[in-house]
């Protein structure tokens, strides 16, 4: 009889625990294809789950109250074109599965498919479609969100500036964003006044630029991939950034973008096949020229080392005081030009690899025995003049060149590597 009465114990206390205020039992609800959710979700209590067999539900939800909402294959919310798809409001709520379409396309009110307020912290928003013409996800002065592995695309009726970007984070932090498929929105991930945040494994294509950062101190950026936008990736007016084993393929204009970047880390990368579409006319569509790999504009005190830049027009460009960056153990590779330095101020870079070096190496230690100077002083006039070009072959121009190599003292300030690699790092 012991064990009988063991059980009637035990189910009398949870029956007792039942009772008790701010006690529940966590429920499950199943939602109808054809019926709005949100009379269903105000019904649930806190840690509710809310499931979505397949089929089309109408209009907009709020999620005011901590619930797992999770969709089966086929589970679309249609928003009805107006406004936002989905808010979330309540701390610790999981999205999951659900393929959201029709939301509003109205930038200026901010209209998302999942706007994410400030009292959301800790939520996750996971295995998401979302196809729209506004933003995908918005995450508003919130913290510690997981946005993972969600597939976003924009609305390609409506020209590019036109359209919200895939993700967007405003003084967001401590949050995490990873192994999402953006494709066909304004920016594939915009960050704006945020900090303490990863981006990770991100899949960025067809965009104008894959991540934007502004104003954000203290992020990672790892492992993603840009392909096909209009800059890879675009970090502005930042502090201690660590971009960190990134790739860009086929961007035009620009691989890495740095403007008023300090402080901050690029190692790892890989940039290949960066550069500046034609128009009809056969010029660039970019003033300024030619598609660069890496950009470096009013930049300092950066460390640049172990990245590989291969196969631009335009290997580094740097300008406007881009000076005191540590550049050590890059590789440029058969860029049409491997760098572009506008500045009176000499700068030895020692320690990477070019693949256009002609020096030797006697001793055998690995570093060429003299020094590699990219750039001579016609550089700097056809940088001046780009209409000189057509004088490049000209007797007078390959005269003056002779003449520099035989008379380093006519060379003007630029860049060298004073310990060139013999072969590339791996």
């Amino acid at each position: 009889m012991k064990p009988h009465r063991g059980f009637f114990g035990c189910l009398w206390g949870l029956l007792w625990l039942a009772w008790l205020p701010g006690w529940a039992v966590a429920a499950d609800w199943m939602a109808t294809p054809g019926e709005p959710l949100q009379p269903l979700i105000e019904q649930a209590d806190s840690g509710d789950r809310l499931l979505l067999p397949a089929g089309r539900y109408p209009g907009q939800i709020i999620l005011d109250r901590t619930l797992h909402i999770q969709g089966e294959p086929q589970a679309i919310l249609d928003a009805g074109g107006n406004g936002h798809a989905v808010i979330l409001t309540a701390p610790n709520t999981i999205l999951e599965g659900v393929q959201i379409e029709n939301w509003g396309h109205n930038l200026t009110e901010l209209n998302a498919a999942i706007f994410v307020e400030a009292t959301a912290q800790g939520s996750t928003i996971q295995h998401n479609q979302l196809s729209g013409p506004g933003f995908g996800i918005w995450l508003d002065a919130v913290s510690n969100v997981s946005v993972i592995e969600n597939t976003i695309r924009g609305d390609t009726q409506l020209r590019s500036q036109d359209r919200g970007n895939g993700i967007h984070l405003f003084n967001v932090s401590e949050s995490i964003i990873a192994d999402n498929d953006v494709a066909q929105t304004r920016d594939g991930i915009y960050l704006d006044s945020s900090r303490h945040n990863v981006l990770r494994d991100n899949t960025l294509h067809d965009l104008r630029y894959g991540v934007h950062y502004m104003y954000s101190f203290d992020n990672r950026l790892e492992g993603n991939l840009t392909r096909q936008t209009r800059t890879g990736y675009a970090l502005m007016q930042s502090k201690r950034l660590e971009v960190i084993d990134n790739r860009s393929e086929e961007d035009d204009n620009y691989g890495f973008l740095m403007n008023n970047i300090t402080d901050s880390i690029l190692s790892g990368n890989h940039v290949e096949g960066v550069t500046q579409p034609l128009g009809a006319d056969g010029e660039g569509l970019l003033d300024g020229g030619d598609g660069k790999a890496l950009f470096v504009y009013n930049s300092q005190f950066n460390r640049i080392e172990n990245n590989r830049f291969a196969a631009s027009d335009i290997g580094i460009h740097l300008t406007a005081g881009s000076e005191d960056n540590l550049m050590e153990g890059n590789a440029f590779i058969a860029n049409k030009q491997q760098v572009m330095y506008v500045a009176t101020r000499e700068q030895d870079w020692a320690g990477n690899y070019w693949s256009d070096y002609l020096g030797w190496d006697l001793d055998d230690d690995g570093i060429g025995d003299t020094a590699y100077e990219p750039n001579d002083a016609m550089d700097h006039l056809l940088w001046r003049y780009p209409s000189a070009r057509l004088l490049m072959q000209s007797p007078a121009v390959l005269a003056l060149r002779w003449v520099q190599r035989q008379f380093p003292v006519f060379r003007p300030p630029g860049v060298k590597d004073s310990a060139p690699l013999m072969s590339e790092p791996e």
